[in-house]
């Protein structure tokens, strides 16, 4: 029980640390090089002003990969693929009442009632969500998360950051990645009922089943990319693009008042002054 709680808040700080540290390193970020116009343009274009710390932590994000990470989930490739795909459909169903917070506020009725649909029909035909059974049935998964609801409300994504083991992001999506944490009701039974090692549990195998669908865009990737880290940064940018929206074409970016929230430029100035296919 002690082991439980204890385990539990070092996870709870260790989300929180790394929240903090997306914080630090916006600002401790270099300021915009004005008096060079082409290099501020390209610096803007890039918005990657705590490059340098990035690329450290990115060297040792791969050790990490290299030493445990890869050799875990190669030891995992082992079991049959329709097993991979059990487990990486229960998990998704897991998620689904964070998505479906997460489709409503952002204003999407027809996407949250799909949500829904989909979690009554893989939790029961679906035996728990080991079995997709809803896609079968032309009803199409999406993902959702508070990073999104914010890009959606008009936020905008702030420098580019290499966070510690959990990878690319940027101030809106690690604030999301906190906020989906704490509202997602199994984190909250799991603390209230002194249960912690389900979370972390729940962690540790989504990092695995993650993995182990990039497998194949890791290697290729790092064997084609000349520069890997700028190669990695922008895909995830593509990547949540697409996802922010809902699988288009990413519209141009329109002027609102929070739009500039955690843009680099207001940032920038402030510091001065005192950035797949349905699995069946």
């Amino acid at each position: 029980m002690k082991v439980n709680v204890v385990s539990g808040k070092f996870y709870t700080i260790g989300r929180m640390a790394l929240l903090g540290y997306a914080i630090f390193a916006v600002t401790a970020c270099s300021s915009i090089p004005e008096n060079d116009p082409e290099a501020a343009a390209e610096y803007r274009k890039i918005n990657d002003p705590a490059e340098k710390a990035n690329r450290y932590l990115f060297k040792f994000n791969q050790g990490v990969d290299n030493v445990v990470l890869k050799p875990v989930t190669g030891i995992y490739r082992i079991f049959p693929k329709f097993v991979r795909n059990g487990v990486h459909n229960f998990f998704h169903n897991l998620k689904t009442p964070v998505i479906l917070a997460n489709d409503i506020l952002q204003g999407e009725p027809v996407r949250a009632g799909n949500t829904l649909t989909r979690f009554v029909i893989n939790t029961t035909i679906g035996i728990g969500g080991v079995r997709d059974q809803a896609s079968s049935w032309g009803i199409a998964r999406h993902s959702e998360d508070f990073g999104q609801t914010l890009a959606v409300w008009g936020f905008g994504e702030g420098p580019y950051l290499m966070l510690p083991i959990l990878g690319p992001s940027n101030p809106r999506d690690a604030i999301g990645k906190v906020v989906d944490y704490f509202v997602d009701p199994i984190t909250w039974w799991a603390r209230n009922n002194d249960e912690d090692w389900i979370p972390i549990t729940r962690t540790v195998m989504n990092t695995v089943n993650t993995r182990d669908r990039l497998w194949d865009v890791i290697e290729d990737l790092e064997k084609s990319s000349i520069d890997y880290y700028a190669a990695v940064r922008s895909l995830y940018r593509q990547q949540r693009n697409r996802e922010i929206a809902n699988g288009q074409r990413p519209k141009e970016k329109k002027n609102s008042d929070l739009s500039g929230y955690f843009d680099l430029v207001k940032m920038d100035d402030l510091f001065v002054k005192s950035d797949v296919e349905p699995v069946k």
